[in-house]
């Protein structure tokens, strides 16, 4: 079964970034046997005066395939606890995908316009019996590790940090290669004209695809007549 586990504020100004600490936290449920990661999507939230956040206020979810919940459970609370950073404010959550409700989805598009707090996290994973628990700190990660589940869920918000073998592309691949290399669900233009799948590709240093209609999408532009990933800061802007 899938389940998904969000995770926010891991880190402090010195430290990695919880995006690094959930691709760690990911190998070690692999290399445990404890569950198969399937994807980390970044989630970026509102940046406001009222939210304290390290850097960026973004938050995580990983995706992964496993038949023992309870143990993925203690062992990404034994693993954060252990590895989020001195001052940091981490939350955990774990959802049922096929339990996630309307009222979690709606938490996280909330967590991109309003400030939420953390009352409200813990009542929305309570009602719809998703495990909640703020770990470090003030617990404040929480809000941001409900929302990172409800977006990834509703499946039209954030970027990929991770997807199997998505890492080792770093060169020019025919559209089905970089689908059955990377695990990625399309190949297209943002105005979604989907390549064939013979379509060389330069999907260059930094290839993030886009969660969007649940999929992971990487959107690609032709230029000089050949095809490439659109621009960091498109994908960014995309993405948010």
């Amino acid at each position: 079964m899938r389940y998904l586990l969000g995770i926010d504020d891991t880190d402090n100004l010195e430290s990695r970034g919880t995006g690094h600490r959930v691709r760690q936290l990911a190998d070690w449920l692999a290399e445990n046997q404890l569950a198969t990661p399937v994807g980390i999507t970044r989630h970026q939230l509102l940046v406001d005066p009222g939210i304290p956040y390290t850097s960026h206020n973004s938050s995580a979810c990983l995706a992964v395939e496993t038949d023992n919940p309870d143990d993925v459970w203690e062992a990404a609370r034994e693993f954060l606890l252990r590895e989020s950073a001195v001052g940091s404010d981490a939350g955990v959550t774990l959802a049922d995908w096929n339990s996630i409700s309307d009222e979690v989805l709606d938490f996280g598009r909330r967590a991109k316009l309003e400030v939420l707090t953390m009352s409200a996290a813990e009542q929305t994973a309570s009602k719809s019996r998703m495990r909640c628990e703020g770990l470090t700190g003030t617990h404040g990660g929480i809000i941001g590790a409900v929302s990172a589940i409800g977006l990834h869920r509703a499946g039209n918000d954030g970027r990929y940090l991770w997807l199997p073998g998505l890492r080792d592309l770093k060169d020019k691949y025919q559209v089905k290669e970089i689908c059955a290399m990377g695990h990625v669900d399309r190949v297209c233009t943002v105005e979604h004209i989907d390549l064939s799948n013979e379509t060389i590709v330069d999907v260059g240093e930094w290839i993030r695809p886009i969660l969007h209609e649940g999929k992971a999408t990487l959107y690609v532009e032709e230029i000089d007549h050949e095809w490439r990933i659109i621009s960091k800061d498109r994908i960014k802007s995309l993405s948010n």
